[in-house]
């Protein structure tokens, strides 16, 4: 009986220590979605609605990926490739206007990022088959917490067109929709 018991008892504290490592960013409000879908077409020069944004958290930073969801739209991979090249040179000089035209000045973990100094972050471009990805890795524990902060207000501001990814090295996969 007394193995039960403590079963029992760590069960639902093991369940919430996972779910707490699972759990997504919340989905902002109707508003703030067709807000934020508007700037970015501003700075994005790819459709959203045909691409998947992906963040995945590493223990050194993050990966983020633009994907197409059709990997046909040879166009829209060309897009995603321009504009994630682009902002990758931007980032790697400490300037997030970009995201800060589409998400605003307050965006969580922005201002930490934008006054790292030269260096604290590398910040790595890779094109993919259907898209690309920037690559954030900092040893600085400061700047780790800024990149999932700013993931996950990114999450939170593009909805539907944005999910978190696996762990790091583990391949993702499109959801078609």
């Amino acid at each position: 009986m007394h193995h039960s018991n403590s079963i029992t008892v760590l069960a639902p504290a093991l369940l919430g220590l996972i779910l707490s490592q699972t759990v997504c960013a919340q989905t902002a409000s109707p508003e703030r979605l067709q807000e934020i879908t508007e700037r970015g077409k501003q700075v994005m020069s790819f459709d959203l609605g045909q691409t998947q944004h992906i963040f995945t958290k590493t223990e050194t930073g993050g990966v983020q990926q633009v994907i197409v969801k059709d990997p046909r739209d040879s166009r829209q991979i060309e897009l995603i490739r321009q504009h994630l090249k682009q902002i990758a040179k931007e980032f790697a000089h400490g300037d997030f206007s970009k995201p800060e035209a589409i998400h605003g000045q307050d965006m969580p973990g922005l201002a930490t990022l934008r006054a790292a100094k030269p260096g604290q972050i590398l910040v790595r471009y890779k094109e993919l088959p259907d898209g690309a990805e920037i690559t954030y890795s900092t040893q600085d524990p400061s700047l780790i917490t800024a990149v999932h902060q700013w993931f996950d207000a990114q999450l939170s501001d593009h909805g539907p067109d944005a999910m978190p990814g696996m762990h790091h090295g583990i391949e993702h996969h499109k959801h078609k929709q």
